[in-house]
C-alpha cells in the first residue's frame, strides 16, 4: 500500500480508513461498471504501485543472484550448495517476472545496476571483506548473469 492520502473516497469506505475494504468496494464498482463511484486518484496510484512492485521484485531477485555470485567469486573457500541453489532459484524467478511482465525488459539495465549496488554492499557486509575489494560497476555481463554455471564442487562445472 502506498502512503496514505487524505483525499476522500467518493462513496463507501475511505482509502485511509480500511484499505482492504476499500479495495473490495473499488473492484466491485469496476466490475459492475459503476465508474462514477470510483476513487480514481487512489486507484491510479495503487495501479502504478503494483507496476513498481514488479520492478522492485526484479531488482531484489537480481540482487540475490549477484550477492551469491560475488561471494562465490571472492570467497572460493566458502562456496556452498546453498549459494548455487540460490543463484539458480533467483535466476528462474527473475526470468518468470520478466516473462510475466515483458514491459520490464526496457528497465532491465537499470534494475541490474540497482541490484548490483546493493549486492556489492551486502557482499562486503556478509563476507567481512572491504567494500573496495568489489568493483564499483558490475563485473558480470548480462550473459554471465543469465547463464554462467555454478557448482560448489570444484570438479563440477555444470549448472
Amino acid at each position: 500500500m502506498t502512503a496514505l492520502k487524505t483525499r476522500p473516497a467518493p462513496a463507501g469506505t475511505a482509502y485511509a480508513d480500511d484499505f482492504y475494504t476499500w479495495t473490495q468496494e473499488q473492484s466491485a464498482r469496476l466490475r459492475s461498471g459503476d465508474l462514477s463511484g470510483l476513487d480514481r486518484e487512489n486507484l491510479a496510484e495503487e495501479i502504478e504501485s503494483l507496476g513498481k512492485s514488479q520492478y522492485d521484485s526484479l531488482v531484489s531477485l537480481w540482487r540475490v543472484v549477484m550477492l551469491h555470485m560475488l561471494k562465490f567469486d571472492y570467497q572460493p573457500e566458502r562456496r556452498s550448495r546453498s549459494w548455487t541453489v540460490s543463484i539458480r532459484t533467483h535466476r528462474n524467478r527473475a526470468a518468470d517476472v520478466l516473462e510475466d511482465n515483458p514491459g520490464l525488459q526496457s528497465k532491465l539495465a537499470q534494475a541490474l545496476a540497482r541490484a548490483y549496488r546493493d549486492a556489492r554492499e551486502e557482499a562486503s557486509a556478509e563476507t567481512g571483506l572491504p567494500l573496495k575489494i568489489f568493483p564499483k560497476e558490475c563485473p558480470y555481463t548480462r550473459e554471465e548473469l543469465l547463464t554462467r554455471p555454478f557448482s560448489a564442487d570444484p570438479e563440477d562445472t555444470s549448472d
